[in-house]
């Protein structure tokens, strides 16, 4: 709060547009933001209600006391890791806004390989289908395969409450309240109320040990149970995988997202008793393991 209060002394009724925005690159740059940049035209434009282009185009714009106060606030906020999608409350996917917090895990870019992979292959899967989300956090892949498959019935599994409120909210946001079902509580003890034709899950598998050695924002702002995977990050794995083949229709789906460097484990949980057929591993756009899916393979497969 003193870089905030110092930021408050200091403002001046006749600061420009163009030197909050320098201003604010220079503070994101020096507490080691990766994109400083656009990190700051996102806050300082969406504090304003203008689009980015906007805030390009006008930068002798003079800002007022309190429009001052208020973006010195926001990129404070930053200044301290805090990632931008907390700040705002909402977060862009799949060309969708969800509401964030705290309490949930902000999506990645990168998730939406499981989503584009479970879209790419459902074609093989009957409709009208059942789908199981594990570990649902904000809902957002709930919502956006009962979106995407509008003839699917999702049920979302959240220990968090705090969490499901959040999801709930995000439900309603996207009006697929008539499709998606919640049902709290661990999803390793709950009844998973099968069988389905796809599981899906994107679930905590970050080593224990590495958890303080994740960026600010992740460490210090995003709930550990949405990132802790045990001793080796295979926890959630190693019980999702036996667990779902007991949940799964014949030749049901199974999708997963995992760290880039758990492949090879968790296509082993899936050979193990030949429980799996097809299984494949998607990379995503940098070339690193993103995905693994694999159908269930029947006794007569």
């Amino acid at each position: 709060m003193e870089i905030l209060e110092d930021s408050k002394r200091n403002c001046f009724q006749d600061e420009t547009l163009h030197n909050f925005l320098t201003e604010a690159c220079e503070k994101f740059l020096q507490a080691g933001v990766s994109s400083p940049r656009l990190d700051a035209e996102i806050l300082i434009a969406e504090g304003l209600n203008i689009s980015r282009t906007a805030l390009l185009t006008h930068p002798e714009r003079i800002l007022s006391k309190a429009e001052i106060e208020m973006l010195a606030h926001r990129i404070q906020r930053r200044v301290l890791r805090e990632p931008v999608s907390h700040i705002l409350g909402v977060q862009e996917f799949w060309s969708l806004e969800f509401e964030v917090s705290e309490k949930v895990l902000t999506p990645r870019p990168e998730t939406e390989i499981l989503i584009e992979q479970c879209l790419k292959v459902l074609g093989k899967t009957p409709v009208p289908m059942r789908i199981l989300d594990l570990g649902t956090g904000s809902g957002i892949l709930s919502i956006i395969l009962a979106k995407e498959i509008p003839q699917s019935q999702v049920t979302a599994i959240e220990q968090s409450v705090e969490a499901l409120q959040v999801a709930r909210k995000n439900i309603l946001r996207h009006a697929v309240t008539h499709q998606v079902s919640f049902v709290s509580g661990d999803l390793m003890t709950v009844d998973w109320q099968g069988p389905y034709h796809l599981i899906v899950s994107n679930p905590p598998y970050i080593e224990s040990a590495d958890l303080p050695q994740c960026m600010p924002e992740v460490y210090q702002y995003e709930p550990a149970q949405a990132l802790d995977g045990g001793r080796d990050g295979l926890d959630y794995y190693r019980f999702i995988v036996p667990k779902a083949w007991e949940n799964l229709t014949d030749n049901g789906l199974l999708v997963l997202e995992i760290g880039h460097t758990q492949a090879e484990s968790v296509v082993d949980f899936m050979k193990r008793d030949s429980a799996y057929q097809d299984i494949q591993v998607v990379q995503d756009y940098s070339g690193y393991d993103r995905v693994v899916l694999a159908r269930k393979r029947t006794s007569n497969g």
